[in-house]
């Protein structure tokens, strides 16, 4: 896949800068990747689409407070983004912008005066820090760090949880999984009565949601991994229902990358092999052989991401840009806090990019 097959017009004005209200209230794109139809509809009107005994599968991960603005003993200011914790010596794996001027051994500060080590350049602006040469990240993300919101929202939102799923609960998402902010207690609620099994798994999102696919053949982006935790449970009713034929409806683009992890090496209603908790660096782009999922509910993306180009591969790239060009036309929000698409596959149908 060449880079300029990710190029997409997005009026800047469309860009959401803050969430329906209710979560459910904003729009729907429905679109059948084999026929290309499109409908619009309403969020809150999921169920139309959903059928007693699919598996929806939600990402339960939830953003921490992981920006950090510190300074340098020059006085200039850098933003770090914690991205996770590496093993149990206090080291986090951070990004840092500006990154260029920084070096091995700086000292940076915390408004409240505690001392940030750089303690490794892992270049991409990535570095290994620590904290008095000890342990404490998460408590100070606590009290000083801010949610990481995308630099395309200028105004934080009202509510704090606006950036949170209303069924967030593993701390660990430098960004939220977006696909989920437009479901509501009492839409799930109405689902699971409906006979839809809700389904959690966590995956934690990390860098690649920031970083553009700069590469000019899209499959030569290095992904970053990504760790996910699946419990027992959501993996025997995973495996129950392939097992007996029902749909796998995924949340976003984090659960798709879940479930394909899960069961790439598995054979058509077969239990997963893989196993429920590691790290993910799993790229799908056009020619992905899809294995778990038959249907996916996600937003409109940023152009040259990752994010695009696997639900490229999930629907086909022509019935995609045919999806954002409507979507433009009739004048969609888009991005985190924007409308929703759901795509749904025939099932048994994984020739990715089958339907380009």
């Amino acid at each position: 896949m060449h880079l300029d097959e990710l190029d997409l017009e997005i009026p800047a004005e469309l860009i959401a800068q803050t969430p329906a209200h209710p979560r459910d209230a904003c729009r729907l794109m429905v679109v059948d990747p084999v026929g290309g139809s499109i409908a619009h509809e309403r969020f809150r009107d999921l169920a139309r689409h959903l059928m007693r005994g699919d598996v929806l599968v939600i990402n339960d991960s939830r953003v921490v407070a992981a920006r950090l603005w510190v300074q340098k003993a020059t006085g200039g200011r850098v933003e770090l983004l914690f991205l996770h914790p590496c093993g149990g010596d206090g080291l986090w794996e951070a990004l840092a912008r500006p990154s260029g001027r920084l070096r091995l051994g700086q000292v940076l500060r915390t408004p409240q005066g505690r001392e940030v080590h750089l303690a490794a350049r892992l270049g991409d602006g990535r570095w290994h820090v620590s904290l008095n040469g000890g342990s404490g990240f998460r408590k100070v993300l606590e009290q000083e760090g801010a949610v990481p919101l995308p630099p395309y929202i200028k105004t934080p939102p009202s509510r704090p949880d606006d950036y949170q799923t209303v069924y967030a609960r593993s701390e660990g998402s430098s960004a939220a999984p977006t696909a989920g902010l437009h479901f509501t207690p009492e839409l799930l609620a109405s689902l699971r009565a409906d006979g839809i099994d809700v389904v959690p798994v966590t995956l934690h999102v990390g860098i690649d949601t920031f970083r553009p696919v700069t590469e000019e053949r899209v499959e030569e982006h290095p992904i970053h991994q990504e760790a996910y935790d699946v419990p027992p449970d959501s993996i025997a009713r995973l495996d129950a229902a392939r097992a007996e034929g029902r749909r796998v409806v995924a949340v976003g683009t984090t659960a798709v990358r879940v479930l394909e992890t899960l069961y790439r090496d598995a054979e058509p209603g077969a239990p997963s092999v893989a196993a429920p908790v590691g790290w993910t660096g799993l790229f799908i782009t056009p020619g992905h052989r899809f294995r778990a999922v038959d249907a996916m509910l996600t937003n409109f993306h940023l152009p040259r991401t990752s994010l695009l180009a696997l639900v490229m591969a999930f629907a086909g790239p022509t019935v995609t840009r045919n999806a954002y060009e409507e979507a433009v036309h009739e004048r969609y929000r888009v991005y985190s806090f924007g409308d929703a698409m759901l795509i749904v596959r025939p099932q048994g149908d994984g020739r990715a990019g089958a339907h380009a």
